[in-house]
């Protein structure tokens, strides 16, 4: 090699006008209209029968001495914009030529191009073979058989000593996924190439152009010259005999393959891989079999779509009966993540994960082997930070997200669905790490030489890399059946939602009529029971010596019946106008709070030793007179159930938590059995008998009213003759939002 050769230059090398040709053809570009000469290759005098600099300017007819002109002028004329084999020609002198055509702007190439001594020189005669090697291209029911009867095929009508299919991954990086060969070079099978070996102008002219062959990697490039002063560079993009990169020629040789045949694999628009015919020597194939292959080509492509697409069909078919399951669940589940989380297999094998992550609504449930409950939560929040709200992938999470770092075995790789437009909550897959072996065509690091450039690859001696920190990759089919599962999903979310909605606003309109009607009858019966009060005592203080025992017993109870039903209309009346009052919110110190409804209680514990413990209390925001009737309901109650007690004993305190002020009453009291929890904070439910412990079963109703109107939550633990502990909360944050 003459000097080092500057692969990043090659890498922005315009190799579609090198401005030379490979010599084992001529090349002449004619205006579309006259068909008159404006460019040729220097050598192209030997079809000229004069240099190309005395043949510029005159019309193909005049310049070319063969019996088919008629034929040729006229292909010229309708020539494609892709190269087809206009004819055969034979000039006088005796050569035959294959006369190749194509369009280019406001020019048509034409390209002469010696036939080769052996191979057949047109379709028609490669026609046979061709049909049998398409049956059994199409007869492939798998991948494997279809890309080894691919290369066979193609082995078989060039003639190369080895054909080799060569895969694209989602870098760039082609491995040999399928070989034919005679022996004579050596396997490539299974072996992968970087990407740099075809930079990315490269593939880019692949796409294009479908097929390019190099005779002899050994060939000095024949310029082109131009007639027209100032023209721009002839493109070459779909010349048959275009000259390539000195960089690739020296590859060549370095690989050992002095001759090469490309003919391109597309899946759709995009390069999907090569088809890559190699020969121990130089070696020409004919138009016709290079169409051929070409054929082959997109057969195969055909071929692999049809057999990608029943794939997929089933894939979603299997996928349609586990998503249809899974939904089956969540529609009978009252939460729908509890349905969904039930059926472990089902959700896994969705998209054949090893690990689940349900987070939606503050609750995360864990399933088959995930990270530590905070890792899944950190990895959903750096999601949100994101703003992912539809799908994620990765195959290499710890390399892309902080919050996977570590997480190898458990989490390289996520498959992630947002599962609600409304807040961040998200189905979690998670793959473990597969550490596996690559085996590289030569070290894929290629060295710089000593001026600090890079040099082609002299070395195509496998080359093994360990790779770990990644899963398998997510297939399409199953990013696309978490996409359709998503999909379902968020649908179910916001039909619950709506259903919710619907269900608040006529809960609110009814609980609205309830409270209306509650006022008004508890304010309408409070005049009628204080007047049957009033009389019956009257009757009493006049009567009460006419009146026999019997007759004074009925009096006394319609006196205490009224009083009673009195007492609990006026209950109602506050219950109701507890609802509709407005907060007054200020700065409550609670623990002055609690002092000042001891003093106000201070007359029910004369005669008893009652012991009292009270932690000192934070200030919160609210309405003190609410807060106050809250207060004054726990003790009072805690001193009521704690009467018969021998040392009875009360008990107020305090738990700060970041969002919330969680207070406590507790006593040593007649307690509660756990299984009635539940109906303790309604109105008029008693857990005792009314002739044990007086009340109208109302107090902590109001308690849970106020406590829910400034956000808060109440509940309570008891054990039955071991007392109580009634707990309330309130929002640390002024701003809670009065309901």
């Amino acid at each position: 090699m003459a000097g080092t050769l500057d692969l990043d230059a090659c890498a922005r090398e315009p190799i579609h006008i090198p401005g030379s040709i490979q010599p084992h053809g001529h090349l002449l570009a004619v205006e579309a209209g006259s068909l008159r000469l404006v460019c040729a290759s220097a050598e192209a005098g030997a079809v000229l029968n004069r240099p190309p600099a005395d043949a510029f300017g005159l019309a193909v007819d005049q310049l070319i001495d063969t019996a088919s002109m008629a034929s040729l002028v006229r292909g010229l004329r309708a020539a494609p914009a892709e190269p087809v084999q206009l004819d055969i020609l034979t000039l006088r002198n005796g050569t035959d030529y294959q006369a190749i055509a194509h369009r280019s702007g406001d020019l048509v190439i034409l390209e002469l191009e010696e036939l080769p001594a052996t191979g057949a020189g047109t379709l028609e005669a490669l026609y046979p073979q061709m049909r049998e090697g398409i049956r059994r291209m199409q007869a492939a029911h798998d991948f494997d058989t279809l890309l080894a009867s691919t290369a066979s095929e193609v082995r078989a009508l060039t003639g190369f000593d080895r054909v080799l299919v060569y895969r694209f991954d989602e870098q760039w990086n082609g491995t040999v996924i399928a070989e034919d060969g005679n022996g004579r070079l050596p396997s490539y099978r299974g072996l992968r190439f970087p990407a740099s070996d075809i930079p990315q102008q490269a593939r880019r002219l692949y796409g294009l152009n479908r097929l390019r062959l190099i005779a002899d990697a050994r060939y000095q490039p024949v310029p082109l010259l131009s007639g027209r002063r100032d023209a721009p560079p002839l493109d070459l993009s779909f010349a048959v005999l275009r000259s390539v990169s000195p960089v690739h020629l020296e590859y060549m040789r370095n690989m050992g393959t002095p001759a090469s045949m490309s003919i391109s694999v597309m899946d759709g628009d995009r390069l999907w891989g090569l088809i890559s015919c190699h020969h121990a020597e130089p070696r020409q194939a004919s138009f016709a079999v290079r169409t051929a292959c070409d054929l082959l080509g997109q057969v195969l492509s055909s071929q692999m779509i049809a057999l990608e697409r029943a794939l997929d069909a089933d894939h979603r078919i299997r996928s349609k009966g586990t998503q249809a399951r899974l939904l089956a669940h969540m529609a009978a589940a009252e939460r729908f993540i509890d349905g969904l989380g039930e059926d472990r297999e089902d959700l896994l094998g969705l998209v054949n994960a090893d690990g689940a992550a349900i987070l939606f609504d503050g609750d995360c449930r864990l399933i088959g082997r995930t990270p530590p409950q905070e890792v899944v939560e950190a990895i959903a929040a750096e999601l949100a930070g994101q703003g992912i709200k539809d799908l994620f992938a990765s195959h290499q999470l710890p390399a892309e997200m902080p919050a996977a770092a570590g997480m190898e075995r458990t989490a390289s790789g996520l498959l992630a669905i947002s599962i609600s437009q409304l807040h961040p909550s998200y189905l979690l897959w998670f793959r473990p790490e597969i550490v596996q072996s690559i085996d590289w065509a030569g070290d894929p690091k290629k060295p710089l030489d000593a001026g600090g450039r890079l040099s082609p690859r002299s070395s195509f001696e496998a080359w093994k890399e360990t790779v770990s920190g990644q899963s398998l990759p997510w297939r399409h089919g199953e990013i696309e059946a978490a996409g359709d599962f998503r999909n379902a999903i968020v649908s179910i979310v916001l039909r619950k939602a709506e259903e919710m909605a619907a269900l608040n606003e006529e809960l609110r309109r009814s609980n609205g009529e309830l409270a209306a009607f509650s006022y008004s009858v508890s304010h309408d019966l409070r005049a009628p029971f204080r007047h049957v009060t009033s009389y019956a005592e009257l009757l009493r203080s006049r009567a009460a010596d006419k009146l026999n025992e019997r007759e004074r017993h009925y009096l006394d109870s319609i006196i205490e019946a009224a009083s009673s039903a009195g007492r609990l209309v006026d209950g109602l009346l506050h219950f109701s106008q507890l609802g509709r009052a407005t907060l007054a919110r200020v700065e409550v110190d609670v623990g002055r709070l609690v002092e000042e409804v001891r003093h106000l209680l201070a007359p029910d514990l004369q005669g008893r030793n009652l012991r009292w413990t009270v932690h000192p209390l934070p200030s919160v925001n609210g309405d003190p007179t609410m807060l106050r009737l809250v207060v004054q309901n726990l003790l009072s109650n805690a001193i009521k159930y704690t009467r018969d007690s021998a040392e009875p004993e009360i008990e107020v305190g305090c738990r700060t938590t970041t969002d919330a002020h969680e207070f406590f009453v507790r006593d040593n009291g007649r307690g509660f059995d756990m299984a009635y929890a539940g109906k303790l904070f309604g109105v008029f439910q008693r857990l005792h008998r009314e002739e044990e412990f007086e009340g109208i079963g109302i107090g902590l109703a109001n308690v849970r009213r106020i406590v829910e109107r400034h956000g808060g939550r109440v509940w309570a633990e008891g054990r039955l003759e071991h007392g109580a502990t009634f707990h309330f909360s309130l929002p640390r944050s002024a701003a809670a939002e009065s309901r």
